[in-house]
């Protein structure tokens, strides 16, 4: 059996592009050549898209891990367990049956993920309306405060949210040492874990300059106690400088202090091509950052280098060799 790891791309709400950018990624991308790709879904949805695209496929329902071979490129295993019949799957609209089975494929993925069973999982684009008709918008993998991490990658800029969704006037008093250790603790044991052996990281300053009560009280003190226990991390520094130093290549990853500062700077760099990933779970899960975009399904038009990079750096990660290293170029 092959060593590569397997690699499970969830194809998203499929009455949405994500099927499109899912199999365009598998036949344009070279992904198996860094490792098994494994489809979870409909494969009704994924054939269609095949069909859609003129793409001469072999299109193979599995509903068992260990049956998807995922070595041949022209063969695309789809782990379908039943969870959609293909009567409800309505282009360009929104049905609470697609949104069902997108919280059960996500489920599914986890499951094969805790397993051991894939090596890494991605979250192709679901729709919220869809979700909220079948009342499972919490099946999405979402951050919580000290334990997991937004993490978003744009080629040579890869940046941590210490905070997400947070209103601004409250992430001053949110904001602690022990905040800011933990998420240095997280990303020195995840990057190590996947292959970058001394994670160099820096971390950006809530204030002008880095200057300011908050930077000296709230967030120093979690630096030099990482610091202590040998991680090379380096801050509170200017916000205004530390993305650049990371896209020169002198750090590997920025630690922001709240949304705006990291996606704004993330979204400046490049936007096609980035993709994000939740950080602090016992697995790897990416996902892409655009939806399912209505507007054009069924064209063919849909850009798919968001799910490519994904797929890379999802392989590369679980590989345990490091961030992919052509991802600017992807």
């Amino acid at each position: 059996m092959s060593s590569k790891p397997i690699v499970a791309t969830m194809i998203g709400d499929p009455c949405g592009i994500g099927p499109e950018v899912v199999v365009k990624s598998l036949a344009l991308g070279g992904v198996h050549a860094m490792c098994r790709p494994l489809v979870v879904g409909s494969t009704e949805s994924v054939q269609q898209t095949v069909d859609m695209l003129k793409l001469k496929h072999t299109v193979r329902r599995v509903t068992d891990v260990d049956d998807a071979v995922g070595l041949d490129p022209a063969v695309i295993d789809v782990y379908d367990t039943g969870q959609l019949d293909p009567k409800f799957i309505t282009l360009a609209k929104a049905n609470r049956e697609c949104g069902l089975a997108s919280a059960a494929w996500l489920k599914e993925m986890e499951v094969l993920a805790m397993a051991g069973k894939v090596q890494a999982t991605i979250m192709g684009p679901i729709n919220t309306d869809a979700l909220k008709m079948a009342d499972k918008f919490d099946a999405v993998v979402g951050v919580e405060v000290g334990k997991t991490y937004l993490f978003l990658i744009t080629g040579p800029l890869r940046v941590v949210h210490l905070t997400d969704h947070i209103p601004l006037r409250q992430v001053c008093d949110i904001i602690s040492p022990d905040l800011v250790y933990k998420a240095l603790r997280t990303m020195h044991d995840d990057f190590s874990r996947w292959g970058i052996p001394k994670p160099r990281i820096v971390v950006a300053g809530l204030n002008a300059h880095a200057y300011g009560d908050e930077d000296k009280h709230q967030i120093a003190p979690g630096v030099e106690k990482a610091k202590a226990e040998g991680i090379d991390v380096t801050g509170p520094a200017p916000p205004d400088s530390v993305f650049r130093w990371c896209i020169d290549g002198r750090y590997d990853a920025v630690l922001c202090m709240f949304h705006d500062q990291g996606h704004i700077a993330v979204k400046t760099w490049g936007f096609v091509g980035n993709c994000a990933m939740i950080l602090g779970t016992p697995y790897i899960h990416m996902s892409v950052a655009h939806g399912t975009a209505f507007d054009i399904v069924g064209k063919g038009i849909a850009n798919h280098e968001m799910m490519l990079t994904s797929m890379r750096h999802a392989a590369s990660l679980g590989s345990g060799k490091g961030f992919y290293k052509d991802a600017a170029a992807a």
